[in-house]
């Protein structure tokens, strides 16, 4: 059985939030992410505003999909936020859904992704730099965690 991605729906809600309450720690985000309802995550991230990569009844991952500035001027940039389930990590999982975004902008007239990665998460930002992501700035010592200060890695990809 092939994973499906698709937009995310109403019924996704409950396994985006358990996805989101487990894959996010210290280690790659600078606060720690915890949802209490479908209801509160839907708020911030309404079905529609993300693509989900499901397998069978099990949601693997996804990738947020929003306008970093809420002005035209910006309305070419999606700013994403990709998370995968422990489980389904070294299956292509999150390469496929890069490659998904990257067809979504185009086919929505965007021109550039952009995300943001701690400068710890070393394999994030390899694993970004592999499926074409560059680096266009850098946050010096934004987040101090664990007694340490981190950098923001701002990584960009265009859309042709």
């Amino acid at each position: 059985m092939d994973p499906i991605i698709r937009l995310s729906e109403q019924r996704d809600l409950q396994g985006l939030v358990d996805l989101n309450n487990t894959v996010w720690n210290d280690k790659n985000a600078p606060a720690s992410l915890h949802w209490e309802s479908p209801e509160e995550y839907a708020g911030y991230n309404p079905p529609g505003s993300q693509l989900v990569c499901v397998l069978g009844d099990a949601l693997c991952g996804y990738v947020s999909l929003k306008q970093p500035l809420k002005t035209p001027s910006n309305a070419h940039v999606v700013e994403l936020v990709i998370a995968v389930n422990d489980r389904f990590r070294g299956l292509g999982i999150g390469r496929r859904l890069l490659d998904f975004a990257y067809e979504w902008g185009k086919a929505n007239g965007k021109k550039k992704l952009s995300l943001r990665v701690m400068s710890t998460n070393e394999p994030a930002v390899s694993f970004y730099t592999k499926c074409g992501f560059g680096v266009q700035g850098k946050l010096v010592g934004e987040f101090f965690i664990n007694g340490q200060y981190v950098d923001d890695i701002l990584m960009y990809r265009m859309i042709e």
